[in-house]
């Protein structure tokens, strides 16, 4: 029996509990360790939570990498060091930023449902946008001001950039009726649909989620508007402060972008388009899909049409959306907990990590195959090691296709995965992508 698998009596066998609850920072101390293992070489978002799992805080984590990269055989890790954190914290306080870290009780519910949610958010503006109704405990660092409870479930607009008119006159239309039937608007804030629904949304409540820094609004032409984001409604990112934007971290934005909202609505997009990794996203998190449809012969809107041969829901009016949301399951299961299960939840002071790494043991926890050498894993650990380089190249390759191609159970491919990402072989990319580092 795999873990995760229920017994005849209806419980859950975890193989490989965790031997330590993770414990958000309540203090500057805590903060710069957890941005000085998160920023780390070869740290990825599974790897840092295994680690907190296995060692309990992230200082402990990080006195313990030396001996985890060297058993592992790891020569090119490195540790991030102490004064690249304590810059990244000044530049948060010059920016306004707030740090959110996970199992804090400002960081949203919804985030901690999905399969690799940030360890921390840096924001800038109001935090009752989240729709958390709990404030951070008195002495946490930083303090979170109290949030009210949501009125309704964030919806998320996203689209091209090279927007029709009727496309942006769209966006607009939604966001402003879905605002003022108490939705809050997510989006990404590039030029075109996201624009357009976040100006709409601005009087109403608005979600920017940035693939930056915090602190680098991007495109330059949106500056002002992701100021004034920053004013009244909620500026978002995991990135460190002071990072540009690249290619590889808009696939990452994308899924925060859908696990923040309880449906992703596609207003024009082309068949490969961000917007629809947006959308893949959504589906992996158990949230809804919906698109508005488009003429035939506008490559703009081949993507939404695609979408809605693929099932799904058609969008005419914001009626739509919010006939939607209320035909909604609370969860699938199938994929995981749905939006309003984790909207009900209720973290203590300790939560567990992510359920998607709880399948294994990290590598280097003690006792456990992967702290060894590769020259002296087990054969099977091998002969998996070597299918999931094999099938893996320098492009990335969503997860749940490279399980697919396996054929073989997640319960097995995702420890295999951490432990070869610990070894600096794969690069695991937050948005589920996996690449091979010849």
């Amino acid at each position: 029996m795999l873990a995760g698998q229920e017994t005849e009596s209806g419980e859950t066998l975890d193989l490989f509990p965790s031997p330590h609850p993770l414990t958000p920072p309540h203090c500057e101390e805590d903060v710069l360790a957890w941005l000085r293992l998160l920023r780390s070489r070869r740290v990825g978002i599974s790897t840092f939570f295994r680690l907190m799992q296995d060692h309990g805080s992230a200082a402990a984590a990080l006195d313990a990498l030396p001996a985890i990269a060297a058993a592992a055989g790891v020569e090119r890790y490195r540790i991030c060091p102490l004064p690249v954190v304590e810059q990244e914290l000044r530049a948060a306080r010059r920016a306004g930023a707030t740090l959110i870290a996970y199992g804090s009780p400002a960081y949203p519910t919804a985030l901690m449902a999905i399969p690799d949610p940030p360890p921390i958010l840096w924001a800038v503006g109001d935090l009752s946008l989240l729709q958390r109704s709990r404030a951070a405990p008195p002495g946490a660092y930083p303090v979170a001001p109290p949030v009210a409870p949501p009125v309704a479930p964030p919806v998320a607009l996203v689209g091209a950039r090279n927007a029709s008119s009727l496309g942006l006159r769209m966006a607009r239309k939604l966001a402003a009726d879905l605002g003022a039937k108490g939705h809050v608007v997510v989006s990404g804030l590039a030029r075109g649909i996201d624009t357009a629904a976040h100006k709409a949304a601005l009087d109403t409540g608005t979600i920017a989620v940035l693939a930056s820094g915090v602190d680098v609004i991007y495109p330059k032409e949106n500056t002002a508007l992701g100021e004034e984001i920053g004013r009244v409604g909620l500026r978002l990112s995991e990135a460190p402060m002071g990072t540009s934007p690249q290619a590889r971290h808009f696939p990452a934005r994308n899924r925060i972008v859908s696990g923040l909202s309880r449906a992703v609505v596609v207003v024009e997009a082309a068949v490969r388009s961000g917007s629809l990794i947006t959308a893949r996203c959504a589906l992996d998190q158990g949230r809804d899909v919906l698109a508005v449809p488009g003429h035939p012969f506008d490559a703009r809107a081949s993507g939404c049409n695609l979408l809605l041969r693929d099932g799904a829901q058609l969008v005419r009016h914001a009626g739509d959306v919010t006939e939607a949301l209320e035909a909604l399951p609370d969860a699938d299961p199938d994929i995981g907990p749905g939006f309003a299960e984790a909207e009900a939840a209720e973290p203590g002071p300790t939560v567990p990590a992510p359920a998607a790494f709880k399948a294994g043991p990290a590598a280097g926890a003690p006792g456990q195959g992967p702290s060894q050498a590769p020259g002296h894993q087990p054969e099977e650990t091998a002969v998996l090691h070597d299918m999931i380089l094999t099938r893996l190249g320098p492009s990335p390759l969503a997860e749940d296709q490279l399980i697919r191609d396996l054929a073989l159970p997640a319960a097995a491919i995702t420890p295999a995965l951490i432990n070869l990402e610990i070894e600096g072989r794969i690069q695991r990319q937050p948005g589920g992508m996996v690449n091979r580092l010849d």
